[in-house]
């Protein structure tokens, strides 16, 4: 009788009591969070490493520009090595204008290597209609800006802002100019016909 009694208060005193079950809930979902955290934290790095970082970026890494909405006789700007990189879609008078002024040129026929051999042509270019330049000034760095407007004494192209350097719309520097050479042309090359790669010219044809 004794021995029923003791383990009848045994197994009362050694059922789990309602606070008891909430604090076991509570550690068995806190290990588990925890868990999760240590995995996020493992996993963020890992796809972040297959993503281009900015510093990757900065030393010349690729970069894919869609000229699919660019339209005859616009530019826009991509960013190449931390630097800025026109794309201009030249019209057919643009292109007309860029073989009749080579006597103002200080360098016409691109002796200066400051464009890859498959654009070393009239146009400065793989395809005629896109011009590809940095947009930075061979003098001092400045930017310069557009000037597109045509006149009796102007075929349209870029004047710089800070010492007055003038270059055509295939970048090409004008005598008389500060800068001394040609607006750099990057290697580029076309992925599709709507889509530029700046910065990897392997498949590049001239």
């Amino acid at each position: 009788m004794s021995e029923n009694k003791i383990d009848n208060n045994c197994l009362s005193f050694c059922q789990p009591s309602e606070v008891d079950l909430q604090k076991r809930d509570f550690l068995v979902k806190a290990t588990a969070a925890t868990g999760a955290v240590g995995v996020a934290a493992v996993a963020v790095p890992f796809v972040g490493s297959m993503l281009p970082s900015e510093r990757a970026k900065a030393a010349g890494a690729p970069v894919e520009v869609d000229i699919s909405k660019l339209k005859p006789g616009e530019k826009m700007t991509a960013e190449w090595r931390g630097q800025p990189v026109w794309i201009v879609r030249r019209t057919p008078e643009m292109l007309d204008k860029l073989v009749k002024h080579d006597d103002q040129l200080s360098d016409p026929n691109l002796e200066v290597p400051q464009q890859p051999e498959y654009c070393k042509n009239k146009d400065r270019s793989i395809k005629p209609e896109f011009g590809v330049m940095l947009g930075t000034c061979t003098h001092l760095g400045c930017s310069p800006n557009d000037n597109f407007a045509m006149t009796a004494d102007w075929d349209g192209g870029f004047v710089c802002p800070c010492h007055g350097s003038k270059f055509d719309l295939a970048g090409r520097v004008f005598k008389g100019s500060p800068a001394p050479k040609n607006l750099l042309v990057p290697p580029h090359q076309y992925l599709t016909d709507t889509t530029l790669l700046i910065g990897d010219d392997k498949k590049a044809e001239a």
